[in-house]
């Protein structure tokens, strides 16, 4: 059977970005991203729900993420659903997250004060064998699109 795991979502970050790096020295980054919707209601009144999702970037996105990015800032974010699962006191857990694939930085230059030389443009990484990363913290091949310029 087929599969396709694809998302796209574009709204404001939850928190500033921490840059991390893995033991092999990968930058990686987790943020949480608040999706906003508004539809009405039986009632035909207006209501909006806001779900939060939380994001990985990897790579270069990473750091373009933690360099022009902070806690309100727009962005476009393209990438696929991963279940992380763990087990605390006996218990199993599970969170759902997406791991960017492309990201897009969006509103204008001069949104904000340290937005004044944000890049425009969407900036992407391939992610062969992420989970390694989770774990034993592997190196990961990855090339930003074009230039290593972010703008």
């Amino acid at each position: 059977m087929a599969s396709y795991n694809r998302v796209i979502l574009m709204g404001n970050l939850t928190r500033d970005v921490e840059l991390r790096y893995t033991p092999a020295g990968t930058p990686v980054t987790e943020v949480g991203l608040a999706v906003n919707d508004r539809r009405k209601n039986q009632n035909g009144e207006w209501v909006d729900e806001t779900t939060f999702v939380d994001i990985t970037f990897w790579g270069r996105t990473a750091e373009v993420a933690s360099e022009y990015l902070s806690k309100g800032s727009p962005v476009f974010v393209e990438g696929r659903l991963k279940l992380d699962t763990w087990e605390k006191d006996g218990q199993k857990n599970y969170k759902l997250r997406v791991v960017c694939d492309r990201m897009q930085l969006l509103g204008s230059r001069g949104d904000g004060p340290s937005r004044s030389h944000a890049p425009r443009g969407d900036f992407g990484e391939s992610h062969r064998g992420e989970s390694e990363h989770t774990a034993a913290g592997s190196d990961m091949g990855g090339s930003v699109g074009g230039d290593d310029i972010p703008f």
